[in-house]
């Protein structure tokens, strides 16, 4: 396997600190590995420029590439453009429901203006639902409750 490849392949791997079931890849966060001569540099953009998981993906990524054999590893953070959850794969929103958190729902509306989410229960898909509040156990997730199976979930905001 040619060694950019073999690079992407162990950092795409990666996990998301906050969501352990993602990868930054699934997430949409791994944005390029590009390798020049010995060095391999990673981007990546945070879902949020105030994430507090950004070190931990730095760190995490430096581990696994020193581990796989690649001793110079530079990982750069962009912010522009923004990341945004139509980064995210179908295979990423399929875990989010598969670990019992709802994946985004389309694209969130611009401006003050805050439509009604219709929003599947990830226990038992249900659209009797209602958000509880707006921030849930990470800054990127809203807390919901379904009112079929009473089950309190996540509900992983559309940006």
């Amino acid at each position: 396997m040619a060694l950019l490849e073999r690079a992407r392949e162990v950092v795409a791997a990666v996990v998301d600190p906050e969501v352990p079931v993602l990868t930054i890849d699934d997430l949409g966060v791994l944005r390029d590995v590009r390798l020049d001569g010995d060095t391999v540099t990673v981007t990546i953009t945070p879902t949020y420029s105030g994430c507090p998981a950004v070190d931990a993906i730095r760190d995490d990524i430096l581990l696994a590439l020193t581990a796989a054999g690649f001793e110079h590893v530079v990982v750069k953070t962009t912010l522009a453009p923004a990341w945004t959850t139509d980064w995210m794969s179908e295979a990423g929103a399929r875990k989010l429901t598969a670990y019992g958190i709802a994946p985004p729902t389309g694209r969130a509306p611009a401006g003050p203006i805050r439509l009604t989410l219709r929003v599947a229960c990830p226990c038992c898909g249900s659209l009797d639902t209602r958000e509880v509040s707006r921030f849930g156990s990470t800054s990127c997730k809203a807390h919901w409750e379904c009112r079929a199976c009473l089950e309190p979930f996540d509900h992983f905001k559309a940006l």
